[in-house]
């Protein structure tokens, strides 16, 4: 596998598709949300898709504070976000589903009780149902701890750490400013794969 390039982005990105894809972005992290105007749709994915984009997604709370972070949390968000992927975006097996971990969800192990939920959600899927993957982005001695722990089984690193071996996407420090059609420019975090390390990235039908 060779290294790609990649955005993240809070918008919707249909009309710029094509734009980014000619300036070597190879995928873009999106997010699933119960904020309007945030997640993504099927058409964004399949405008993706037909750029020759690939699409990972992740679940993130606008507003994280401690007491957000508990099991029930964690269960409820698990069970939207795979509501989204199966019946919305129809997201194919076997791709993964990244929860953010923020520092403040590290305290008194309320991330882990987090995810724990997340994966009985994902648990309580058929056997006929689309299957998942559960990704953590967050810092790394929360990565580690949710790998370690057997509830992820790919990580995103928010910062971009001299030590990112193991990790399957990687958070770069600069954000871009991108020009698109008709002389807007759009603002995007950057990020990056690894070579070794499938990241769980998807494509649409």
């Amino acid at each position: 596998m060779t290294v790609l390039t990649g955005v993240k982005a809070p918008f919707e990105l249909t009309q710029y598709a094509i734009s980014i894809k000619q300036q070597g972005i190879d995928f873009a992290m999106r997010h699933y949300s119960h904020q309007a105007g945030k997640s993504l749709s099927l058409a964004e994915a399949r405008a993706l898709t037909d750029a020759g984009i690939q699409i990972g997604v992740l679940w993130e709370t606008p507003d994280p504070h401690l007491s957000y972070f508990s099991r029930a949390q964690g269960l409820a968000d698990g069970a939207a976000a795979y509501l989204m992927a199966q019946s919305v975006i129809a997201q194919p097996s076997g791709s993964a589903i990244y929860f953010a971990a923020p520092d403040v969800a590290w305290i008194d192990g309320a991330v882990t009780r987090y995810f724990e939920g997340v994966n009985q959600a994902f648990r309580a899927a058929g056997p006929a149902e689309r299957q998942y993957q559960v990704g953590v982005y967050g810092a790394s001695a929360c990565c580690e701890a949710i790998m370690a722990g057997d509830l992820a089984t790919v990580a995103w690193l928010a910062n971009d750490g001299t030590s990112a071996a193991g990790y399957h996407l990687r958070q770069l420090n600069d954000a871009a400013t991108l020009p698109v059609d008709d002389g807007q420019r759009i603002s995007v975090g950057m990020l990056c794969n690894s070579p070794d390390h499938p990241a769980g990235l998807f494509r649409v039908l």
